[in-house]
């Protein structure tokens, strides 16, 4: 089965060009499925039926595997025996009827305004590295922008004067404002810090760590996790978290649910609305604690 699976692999970056990462998953997955059936004696796509591949889940199950890494694995399983199958390669589709286990959605850390502020005060400002950090969170917060996207900011991606930043992804691009606050801290980043984070080399990224390359996911989240202890957040913080803050805050504000989805990049509404539901239990939680608390 490996020539196959090398095969869809190859599908998935010349027909569909999948990003690296989308691949490597399918990649691991599927091979994981293969060692399994191997095991089992199957070594031909052909050959695997529907009560093989549910064994393979209860495999992966017993195995204590969260239900959100198998669903994920579903995915990658639900692919390949499509392709075979839409390609006349086996005569059924034997994931077609599987089902996914049930996941159970986490509700985001959602910071106070209060919190975020605190959290963007933290940088200091006297150093390039403090306003290089001063500038990246106030455009994450500002933006909603995910963190592989500000990583991956160019330089013309920015226009400082109108203020805004365009975001790109495989498929589409999609243009992101940002306030006063957030100009001027990257205003200050550039005339005062980037080049001597640079030390003479050359980037076209916008932000660079402090030997002047490019700054890892890894690399950021230690950032975030640093001024979020600064700031005495109790919160587990992610760089994930003030995306999650700029959504509900804007909401929380009244701003239209489609403006929103378009700055954050959500393909389907249903993801924006999930943080209609957080503003609403807050907004209930703050009602009745003004109404009857004694000390209000």
């Amino acid at each position: 089965m490996e020539a196959e699976i090398n095969e869809f692999m190859e599908y998935l970056s010349q027909e569909r060009q999948a990003s690296k990462n989308t691949q490597m998953s399918y990649k691991r997955d599927l091979g994981q499925m293969e060692e399994y059936l191997r095991g089992q004696g199957i070594t031909e796509p052909e050959r695997v039926t529907r009560t093989l591949l549910n064994s393979y889940i209860l495999h992966l199950e017993k195995q204590g595997r969260a239900a959100t890494t198998i669903s994920r694995m579903m995915a990658s399983m639900k692919a390949f025996f499509h392709y075979e199958f839409s390609r006349r390669k086996i005569s059924r589709d034997p994931a077609e009827l599987l089902k996914a286990p049930k996941v159970e959605k986490k509700v985001p850390t959602i910071l106070s305004v209060e919190e975020v502020a605190s959290l963007l005060n933290q940088p200091e400002d006297s150093s390039p590295k403090g306003i290089r950090d001063k500038a990246m969170l106030e455009l994450l917060y500002a933006t909603g922008i995910r963190v592989s996207e500000l990583i991956g900011l160019k330089l013309g991606d920015l226009n400082l004067p109108i203020g805004f930043i365009i975001c790109r992804d495989e498929h589409k691009e999609r243009t992101v404002p940002f306030g006063k606050i957030t100009k001027q801290a990257l205003e200050r980043y550039l005339e005062q810090a980037r080049s001597l984070l640079l030390k003479g080399k050359e980037s076209s990224l916008l932000f660079v760590n402090c030997s002047g390359t490019p700054m890892s996911r890894q690399g950021f989240w230690k950032i975030i996790k640093h001024y979020g202890l600064m700031a005495g957040i109790t919160a587990d913080i992610t760089p994930h978290t003030l995306r999650h803050s700029f959504a509900a805050h804007l909401i929380g504000g009244g701003a239209d649910l489609r403006a929103v989805q378009t700055m954050m990049g959500h393909s389907d509404m249903a993801t924006t609305q999930a943080y209609t539901a957080y503003v609403q239990k807050e907004d209930a939680v703050r009602t009745a604690y003004s109404s009857a608390h004694p000390r209000q």
